[in-house]
Formats: C-alpha cells, sequence, structure tokens
C-alpha cells in the first residue's frame, strides 16, 4: 500500500491536505465509475468537455476520500480556525502540475513493481484482436493481464497496468496515440520488453505531418524492447524499424523472413496456411478466411513459434479461436427487455466497464446480471467471489443469475436477488420467457459457458436486416459541433423522428449522459415515450396538437407554440393548481412554414403577462438555406431579423429568453451568430449538411442484411416483378433480405443502388420488392447468408441519396420500425 507521502512524491505534488492513511486500490479518473470508494484515489483531471473538478463533492459524499487536483476550486477553500477544507474535512488531496501526468507516474512507479515480461502493441488496426487473441493462446502457459477492451489512450494505458499483480507471469498492452509526443508518455507507463506492430493505416493520419512521423511516433513505444515482432510486407514499418535498428523477427507473404508465408489458401471459412520458419516447411489450418483476421492470427503465430511451441500444439490452440467481440452491444429482446452482449469478455475489468454501461442505462425495469464463473482472474476464489460481490453491490442491480459451480459456492457473499445454476443447460432447462419483463438484462460469460444460447433465448425474433447504431460515433459528433460552440452557449438535440431512424431512446439516453441541454421531438407521443423511460432532460415537443397539452402538462413536456390557435389551445387545457407551463415561440423570419410574424409579437406578450401559469422558455426560428452557400445573404437576413423580433418580444415581456435560429448546418457557416442556444439535428448523426467538413464526423449507422440464396441466372432469363431484370448474359444473382418495406426505396432497382457484398459493390437487378431485393453478385464468390451493407463507412448515405435525387434525411427517418436496431460502444 503507497502512503500519501509516496504518492506524493512519485507524482512531485504538495499535499494540501492530509487527514489519514488510507489504502490506494483503485485509480479513478471517472466519476460515474465509482466501485470501491474508500479504496480510491480520484485524478481530477481538466478535459475538453468536463472537469473532474466539478464533482469532487459529489464523489466525497458517495465515499471517495483521496483526490489529486490540478488547481484550488472554490469547494477546496479551508475553514480559517480548523485548516481543513470545509466541504471534504476527512479527505487527503494532492495538488500536481496535471492530474492526467500524475496518474501516468503512478502507474509507470507501479509497473516498475514488477519484473515479468510485457508484450507493447500498436499500430493502426487490430490491436484489440491480437492482444485478445494473444491472450487466448498464452493461456494454458502463463497467467495473463491485458487491457480491458480498447484502454489504450493517455487515460486507459496507466488504468491497464494498474492491474498488475504477483499472480501474473505475462502482460499485454495496447498503445494507442492519435497526435506527436503522447507515445513516450505510454512507453513510461507500459515499460514493454516486447513490442508488436500490427500495421500502418490511414487511422488518425490527420493528426501527423506525414505517415513517416505517425510511424516514427509510434515506434517509440519499442526503444527498448529486447525484440519487435512485425510483417515486413508493410514498407514504411520495416524502413523505420531498419534504420532504428530495432531487433525484431519479422513475417511476411513476398520477402524472406524470419516467418516465411509460403501460401495461403481459403477453403470455405478456413484457410490453409503454409509456411517455413527455420528452414523446415509446415501447415497449418486458422478458422477464418477474411485478409483481416489472418494478419492478425499471423502476429500470434509468429510470437508462439518464437516461443518454441510445437506446431501441434500451436494448431490445437489456433484453432480454438473465436471471433473477439469488439463492442458492447445493446438490443431488443422479448416482452420488452433489452440486452447488453458482452458474451465473451469475462475478466473483473471487464465486468466493470459492462456494469458501468448497465448502470446508466435510465430505463424503467429492474437491471439484472447473468454471469457465470470467471476464469482468468489470477486470484483465489474466495478473494475473487468478494470482489465480485463488492463491485455487484456498488452497481445496485436488481438481481444477479449466477451460471458455474465455482461462483455457486459463494451465494452468501451477494446480498440481492440472486438465482445460481450449475450449468448454462440447468439456466436453459428453468428458462420461462414470461418471467423476465422490461429489464435491461447484461449476459456475461466465459466461452465455455456458451452464453450465447442464453442470447438466442432472449433475442426478439426478426428477420435479419439490422440497423448498427455506433454510439461511440455519436458521442464524437456530439462533441465536434461542441467544440465549435462558446462555452456558454447551450445545445438542443433533435430527436425526432425516432432521433432520424437511429432510436429515439437509446440515443436520448446517451445524450441525457453527455449533457446535452434540452432535447426536441415532432410529436408529444414521442416525449411521453423518452419520460416513460427514464428521460428527464427538458424535451420541447415541435408539433403539438390541440387534443395533447393535458398530456404535455402530465408529462411535464415543452410545447412549441406557433400560432394563436394553438396558444389559444394551450391555454384552455391549463389545470386549476399553481403549475407553470414552459413554452416556446417559433418565430417566422422567412422560412414561412409556422411561426408568428413581426406584427404579432405584442399581441403574445399580451396574451403570456395575462397568463402568469405560462413562462416562454425560449423564442427560435428556422433557417431556410443554411446548408448552401448559395444563401448565405439570405440566412444573415434571417438571423438579423430574428434578433430583432426576440428582443421585442423580451423587451415587452420584461424578461429574457432562451434564443435560438442555428441548426446543424448554421454552427458550421455562421459561428458568430450561436445566440443562447444552437439546436443539433442531422449533423449528430454523422451527416454534415453543408459538406464541408463531411470528414470530421463519423458514421453512426450502417443498415446491414444477409444474402438468403444465389441463384445462377442464363443469358435471356428475366428476374423480379413485371420481368424488369433482364440476363444479356449468365449471372449469378443474390436474393438479398430488405426490400421497401424496410425503407429500401423502390428507385434503387435496375441498377441504380449498389450494396456491398465481399468487399464489391453489387448492383440491384430488377425492382425492389417489398420485403427482398435481387443484386447481381456475378463473379464475387457470393453464399447464402454472408453479409451486405446497404449503407455505413464504405457506402456513404450521402451519395446514396443522390443516386436517387433525395436527401440522407429521407433514407435515415426511412429505416422501418421493424428493422432492429443494435446499439453499441467499441
Amino acid at each position: 500500500m503507497l502512503s500519501l507521502e509516496e504518492i506524493t512524491k512519485v507524482t512531485a505534488g504538495t499535499i494540501l491536505q492530509f487527514s489519514q492513511n488510507y489504502s490506494v486500490q483503485y485509480l479513478l479518473t471517472d466519476s460515474r465509475k465509482i466501485l470501491h470508494p474508500a479504496g480510491s484515489l480520484f485524478f481530477a483531471i481538466k478535459g475538453s468537455f468536463n472537469d473532474g473538478h466539478d464533482y469532487l463533492e459529489t464523489l466525497y459524499a458517495k465515499g471517495v476520500r483521496q483526490f489529486v487536483v490540478e488547481y484550488i476550486p472554490d469547494i477546496l477553500k479551508k475553514d480559517d480556525q480548523t485548516g481543513l477544507v470545509v466541504a471534504l474535512p476527512e479527505a487527503n488531496i494532492i495538488q500536481v502540475k496535471s492530474s492526467l501526468k500524475a496518474l501516468q507516474q503512478l502507474a509507470a512507479f507501479h509497473r516498475s513493481l514488477f519484473q515479468i515480461p510485457v508484450f507493447g502493441i500498436t499500430g493502426s488496426n487490430g490491436k484489440t484482436i491480437v492482444k485478445e487473441w494473444l491472450s487466448q493462446l498464452l493461456n494454458p502457459d502463463e497467467m495473463v493481464v491485458k487491457s480491458p477492451r480498447s484502454y489504450n489512450s493517455q487515460i486507459g494505458v496507466p488504468l491497464s497496468v494498474w492491474q498488475l499483480n504477483d499472480n501474473h507471469t505475462i502482460g499485454l498492452f495496447e498503445a494507442g496515440i492519435s497526435q506527436p509526443d503522447e507515445m513516450e508518455n505510454l512507453r513510461q507507463v507500459i515499460k514493454p520488453t516486447f513490442g508488436i506492430f500490427t500495421n500502418i493505416g490511414p487511422a488518425h493520419d490527420q493528426g501527423f505531418i506525414s505517415r513517416k512521423e505517425k510511424v516514427n511516433e509510434k515506434l517509440k513505444l519499442f526503444q527498448e524492447v529486447e525484440l519487435l515482432f512485425y510483417c515486413l510486407d508493410q514498407k514504411e514499418v520495416q524502413e523505420a524499424v531498419a534504420a532504428q535498428q530495432i531487433p525484431a523477427f519479422t513475417w511476411s507473404r513476398h520477402l524472406p523472413a524470419d516467418l516465411q508465408i509460403l501460401s495461403s489458401t481459403p477453403i470455405g471459412n478456413e484457410t490453409t496456411i503454409l509456411f517455413k520458419y527455420k528452414g523446415v516447411e509446415q501447415g497449418l489450418h486458422v478458422p477464418f478466411a477474411d485478409e483481416a483476421s489472418l494478419e492478425n492470427v499471423l502476429h500470434c503465430v509468429a510470437v508462439l513459434l518464437w516461443r518454441q511451441l510445437p506446431i501441434e500444439e500451436i494448431q490445437q490452440r489456433v484453432y480454438k479461436l473465436t471471433p473477439v467481440a469488439m463492442r458492447l452491444e445493446m438490443k431488443e429482446a422479448i416482452n420488452g427487455c433489452y440486452l447488453i452482449d458482452d458474451t465473451y469478455n469475462n475478466d473483473l475489468s471487464g465486468l466493470a466497464i459492462a456494469l458501468d454501461f448497465l448502470q446508466h442505462q435510465p430505463r424503467q425495469g429492474k437491471k439484472v446480471l447473468i454471469l457465470s464463473d470467471l476464469l482468468e482472474s489470477g486470484l483465489g476464489d474466495e478473494v475473487l467471489y468478494s470482489q465480485v460481490a463488492e463491485i455487484v453491490k456498488a452497481k445496485q442491480l436488481d438481481k444477479l443469475i449466477a451460471i458455474g459451480e465455482k461462483i455457486s459456492q459463494y451465494q452468501s457473499e451477494f446480498d440481492l436477488d440472486s438465482q445460481f445454476y450449475s450449468s448454462t443447460t440447468a439456466f436453459l432447462n428453468a428458462f420461462t420467457p414470461d418471467s423476465f419483463r422490461n429489464e435491461t438484462i447484461l449476459i456475461k460469460g466465459a466461452r465455455k459457458f456458451e452464453f450465447e444460447k442464453i442470447v438466442a433465448a432472449f433475442q426478439r425474433k426478426v428477420h435479419g436486416t439490422v440497423l448498427e447504431v455506433n454510439m461511440d460515433a455519436l458521442v464524437h459528433n456530439l462533441n465536434f459541433y461542441r467544440a465549435k460552440l462558446k462555452p456558454e452557449t447551450k445545445i438542443m438535440v433533435m430527436v425526432k423522428a425516432f432521433a432520424y431512424g437511429s432510436g429515439s431512446y437509446e440515443i436520448a439516453n446517451l445524450l441525457q449522459f453527455h449533457r446535452a441541454d434540452y432535447l426536441a421531438v415532432a410529436y408529444t407521443d414521442e416525449g411521453v415515450q423518452l419520460r416513460e423511460n427514464g428521460i428527464t432532460l427538458p424535451i420541447m415537443v415541435m408539433n403539438p396538437s390541440p387534443d395533447s397539452f393535458t398530456k404535455i402538462q402530465q408529462f411535464h413536456l415543452e410545447p412549441e407554440i406557433y400560432s394563436f390557435e394553438i396558444l389559444e389551445a394551450c391555454l384552455a387545457a391549463l389545470p386549476d393548481q399553481n403549475a407553470t407551463l414552459n413554452i416556446h415561440i417559433k418565430l417566422d423570419t422567412g422560412m414561412h412554414r409556422l411561426g408568428f410574424t413581426e406584427a404579432e409579437i405584442p399581441e403574445i406578450a399580451k396574451i403570456i403577462k395575462a397568463n402568469p401559469k405560462i413562462h416562454i422558455a425560449s423564442a427560435f426560428s428556422h433557417l431556410a438555406g443554411a446548408d448552401e452557400a448559395f444563401h448565405n445573404d439570405y440566412s444573415k437576413l434571417q438571423i438579423s431579423k430574428f434578433r430583432k423580433m426576440a428582443a421585442g418580444l423580451e423587451e415587452q415581456l420584461g424578461y429574457s429568453v432562451i434564443k435560438h435560429t442555428l441548426n446543424s448546418a448554421g454552427i458550421v457557416r455562421f459561428p458568430e451568430d450561436q445566440l443562447d442556444m444552437v439546436r443539433l439535428g442531422i449533423g449528430l448523426y454523422g451527416v454534415e449538411a453543408t459538406n464541408t467538413e463531411q470528414k470530421s464526423l463519423r458514421t453512426v449507422g450502417t443498415l446491414k442484411t444477409t444474402v438468403s440464396q444465389v441463384k445462377q441466372i442464363r443469358a435471356g432469363e428475366t428476374v423480379g416483378y413485371s420481368r424488369r431484370g433482364i440476363a444479356t448474359e449468365d449471372k449469378e444473382i443474390a436474393t438479398i433480405a430488405i426490400g421497401y418495406a424496410d425503407g429500401y426505396d423502390r428507385r434503387f432497382g435496375n441498377g441504380v443502388g449498389k450494396v456491398l457484398i465481399n468487399g464489391h459493390l453489387a448492383p440491384v437487378f430488377g425492382n425492389v420488392c417489398m420485403d427482398m431485393c435481387m443484386v447481381d453478385v456475378t463473379g464475387l464468390g457470393v453464399k447464402a447468408g454472408d453479409p451486405v451493407v446497404i449503407f455505413g463507412e464504405e457506402v456513404s448515405i450521402t451519395k446514396l441519396a443522390k443516386s436517387i435525387g433525395t436527401i440522407p434525411y429521407e433514407l435515415l427517418t426511412n429505416v422501418s420500425a421493424r428493422v432492429k436496431r443494435v446499439f453499441y460502444s467499441e
């Protein structure tokens, strides 16, 4: 246990207050992720959008007693008589120049206490998969400590290394960077004895002057390694490694190397590899056929060969590898339930991360954990399950379903509603679907427990078309627009039209989590649904009907008022009691769709002043052409007119209101006109409406389906309704499970639309049907069950919309409600 004095020495800090020596078992950087408050040391890190110093009092109230701070906020003012911080009298507080640097220094000191071999892993892609597969492959011989998920950042790496304990015999840690001068910090923390450089690609290119600079920056991780494993075919990496004379173990498909790949032959979903190592030709079967998986597995095979494992043993271990779940997914399930599918991540760190994800889902209903024995902790069973029980208790779950003989021996440790089963089969035999309703269920299990069978039992039965929603990409886009705003500018986010097709509740929940100021929906029922699912943010209803005001008041919604008729309906529905209703006044500055004119402002003010139960929360207008530079003059005219009208309204009301007129495009084009709030819509979902900064946004939604059948069509034969698909030569035609009832527009028929299968764009052949359509896959080696991408990262929704003369909004909002949404976090 480190004393406060030792921590202060390691971090070059100053003790602001000493209460008593507490143990430091956990390093904490996120106020939402407290597991063991009494044993945690909180680092108050000041970031772009959050400042850890704002949460000191909250953490203290939850039991945290040790803090590292950069500056002294008001909350740290001391009592003149006692000399103690008034709000935190029992706390230990250290001040440092940089809390992030102090976190890294403490983790580096911890690393120095262990002399075990450690692999540092970096590269543009594949870091997490190589780490996870290498962990599986080494497990029979070693007690492995590794980065949880993709904890490879300036914060993630020290948190990963802090896991090291006396039971571990080898470490595997990822390191990711996005700009120069970051890797040296991570090298000091990881201190790798061996390295793996997976590959180099375009990821984070924008942070570096050149690809060469990025390669050299990444190579800083390996300055003192005994051996670096990498592929010679990566020319930029090879040249840099040779120039720096880093000792290496190489593999290649084309050049002489330590491990020479002679051939790789795909057979179905597997590949037979012939290679030469130390002059001997040998063969290996791997359970993958795609190029990325082959590259990742060959890095691991290189390590195993170097460790002198017999080829028979390597074959046995490699053949047991399974795809790595790279993300936390939330899926719709039976009886209004949602599943968080984290089936194959089964260690303490992974459990804590997944429980955080579960805890921050504010849906009504119970929160349930289905958990198997933990097999890779390196701890004795009694200590292990005592810690598991502490973590579960800290997350305030409603129910635990524990599966496995070991965890079942420690039932008394778990102080909550619990069920214990010796095996997955025993649980499934007792499973009754009706006993689960409107619950959020986290499923975590070791591979041997085959929890995919449990997922299948819960899964809502839908066809194979899904819209995958990347929640991390959505947060990235939110922060992209936030970075353009002044600190005082509020942000209202549009979640109307089922959150542009992405799923209203799930998106709203994330926005609430990331502190949006307002949400906006189109209709009252949308707002009611959000309230029923635990959303507490202010919600503006843009199209309230006259008969909806009772519900609006009941569920604390805030209507947009755009005419005297709708204002009268609102007033007529006001209850007798002294409840105040917030409303939003829409002003027509040139869109000429809805809103009050300038001449009507005095009458609005008169009515509002006569009805004190009504309060105007905001006044706003809508720009007609902000997405096109051609209309800039008109947009500026609208903004000027709005400023004048809003000022007149405030003057007559006698109080200020929130003023907003910029949409997603306006945020980009008119940063000087942010006023009090902006409204973020399509930009959040990955479409930059001005088309000037599209590269800065990430794709949020990926629409996928599967191939149902492949047919051989002879020249002269026809395909589909009205025989519109005419084969001019022999063709292979694949039927895919999506049609216009799913939102795939009929205008994509007859070669207009193209879908991505096996890395190739395949044109639609013939008409689009209601539930399916056909595509030309001649020569692409397509088979039933192959995945198909309709739009996403590799198929631009903007280009797709343009091909049928529409806009991305229409394609997004047209994705049918029958298409299952899968929400995931990377």
